[in-house]
């Protein structure tokens, strides 16, 4: 429920604070009061687009702040899942600067407009004329019939499977498509993984060769080098190790002299041992080492090999060319195995179909359970209205494909006069006509839709007398078990309303503004006389003013 509403700098508005109660509230005022501009503020807290025009003083940024009552309206899972403070009362503020940026928060945590819009819609109906351009949208008469059969949950199980069923769905359509593509270059694929199966290549095989091809290519220089080496340590003139050796003699005669002769011997016999042990392996390296030309062609034609298949293929490492083979084979593969996994497939979305056409079929008899309610309901309502002989239909047809809201399209007709033929509302009936079925069909929503508040604006427009009278009782009505807002130039309507505001205008030396004030019970008198019979009050149009409220 809305409980307050406070506007700044806002249109005709400069500072307005207006308190709202439960049961219905009407507001009144001259036409240009800016009646519409109080619509135009709250719907900025409802996540609507913002406009620097809408700026009073544009050096100056717009506060449009509401304060709600949310409570027992199940909404503590959805502030959660958005990472907004909840309170039972909820604040919601929107800031237009001057920069034509805007702000908006909840609770004092900043949020964007989707989540603006997600609350509000939760929140409040605001209902103007515009709005009877729904009666055109079938989605809208879709909803209706949803929202009086109960069916959120049900829609919510089939939206779910009918997401995965449409991905499912795409995937298959995806599939078929990319099988045909790679049907056409299966021959091609087929033979670049050929020729990467025939090379055997190995990870880490393209370093080893590289480094294998340079040491055979100076076989004969690291060869002559070896021997040299080996003939220092062991066989040239005074050889490393012989010096060794006839080092530990000198020391061993000596030992028993020195303290330490004995350690020095055993790390000299150490070194000894280290590079006899070095200079086997060497001797056996130069052994070992060859000059030979084919076995340095097979390596070099290797490489290139490996080097044309990377340049082939725009890639840098033998790893690389291995995924592609892997790569190439998994679609090689997919292609082979297409019909038995595009079967699988297949089955799985007949399942999931099948689970639809479940799930549809108890949405569809649901709705058909409500047609003659709502029908009735919606029929009572224009005859009290005024249209004694209403004909409101409910075409109802079934598609042979699945749709965001199951198989059924649904369509509503009317016709206000006797032996009418029922038509789409919007070519038949006149603007009267569809303010009094857009209220009935509202009226009808509010006891099943558990909306905390719902806003008419000017619904009365085109009606009058007897008319306006029951359009006052059914927003009465409805006042009793939410909380309703009525926008009214009837006299007919203001005198149900439990709290009367009216909007008016006042002139300043620089501009002019707009204002609201709460009406008390003589105050409403005066308002009323005056919707009765002008500016120029009469004792006689008091008098029924008077009894019109007391009524």
């Amino acid at each position: 429920m809305l409980k307050s509403l406070s506007i700044s700098n806002y249109a005709l508005i400069d500072k307005v604070e207006v308190t709202f109660d439960g049961g219905l509230t009407v507001i009144t005022g001259e036409t240009g009061a800016g009646k519409s501009v109080l619509l135009g503020a709250l719907s900025l807290i409802l996540g609507q687009r913002s406009d620097t025009g809408a700026l009073l003083n544009k050096e100056q940024k717009c506060v449009v702040e509401g304060e709600f009552y949310i409570g027992n309206y199940g909404l503590v899972k959805f502030f959660e899942e958005s990472d907004v403070d909840y309170d039972d009362v909820t604040i919601i503020r929107r800031e237009l600067l001057p920069s034509g940026k805007s702000r908006a928060f909840v609770n004092d945590t900043p949020v964007n407009l989707s989540f603006l819009k997600n609350i509000s819609a939760q929140l409040i109906d605001v209902h103007s004329q515009h709005q009877n351009l729904l009666l055109d949208d079938n989605g809208f008469h879709m909803m209706v019939i949803d929202t009086m059969a109960g069916n959120k949950s049900l829609i919510e199980k089939y939206q779910k499977k009918y997401a995965a069923y449409r991905k499912l769905q795409k995937a298959i359509d995806e599939m078929i498509a990319d099988n045909a593509k790679q049907k056409a270059d299966l021959d091609y694929m087929q033979f670049q993984f050929e020729q990467l199966d025939n090379a055997k290549l190995q990870k880490g095989e393209q370093a080893e060769l590289e480094q294998s091809l340079e040491q055979l290519s100076h076989a004969e220089e690291i060869k002559t080098n070896l021997v040299e080496v080996v003939n220092n340590l062991s066989q040239e003139p005074s050889p490393v190790l012989d010096v060794l050796s006839d080092s530990i003699n000198k020391l061993e005669k000596i030992s028993s002299y020195l303290p330490d002769g004995n350690e020095l011997i055993k790390r000299i016999e150490s070194a000894r041992i280290d590079l006899k042990d070095l200079a086997d392996d060497i001797e056996t390296r130069a052994e070992d080492l060859d000059y030979n030309p084919e076995v340095i062609q097979q390596v070099q034609e290797r490489i290139n090999l490996i080097y044309d298949l990377q340049q082939k293929h725009r890639m840098d490492t033998v790893e690389e060319l291995i995924a592609l083979k892997e790569e190439l084979q998994a679609k090689i593969d997919k292609v082979n195995f297409f019909d038995e996994e595009l079967n699988s497939k297949k089955a799985e979305l007949e399942v999931l179909k099948a689970d639809l056409d479940k799930v549809c079929n108890k949405i569809t008899s649901s709705r058909k359970n409500v047609f003659k309610p709502v029908k009735k309901s919606i029929e009572e309502k224009l005859q009290c209205l005024g249209i004694p002989h209403a004909n409101f239909v409910i075409e109802h047809s079934q598609s042979e494909d699945f749709t965001k809201n199951g198989k059924d399209e649904v369509e509503f007709l009317f016709a206000g006069n006797k032996g009418g033929q029922p038509a789409p509302i919007n070519k038949v009936a006149s603007g009267g006509e569809i303010s009094r079925v857009m209220l009935s069909i509202k009226s009808l929503l509010s006891s099943s839709k558990g909306l905390p508040t719902i806003i008419f604006d000017e619904i009365d427009t085109g009606v009058s007398g007897e008319v306006a009278d029951q359009m006052g009782q059914i927003m009465e009505q409805m006042g009793t078990s939410m909380q309703v807002i009525s926008i009214t130039h009837l006299p007919q309507i203001t005198v149900k309303g439990d709290h009367h505001f009216k909007v008016f205008k006042t002139d300043k030396a620089d501009k002019t503004i707009s204002n609201i004030r709460k009406l008390a019970h003589e105050d409403r008198v005066v308002e009323v006389a005056k919707m009765l019979s002008g500016s120029t009050l009469s004792d006689a149009a008091i008098e029924n003013a008077r009894a019109l409220l007391n009524n």
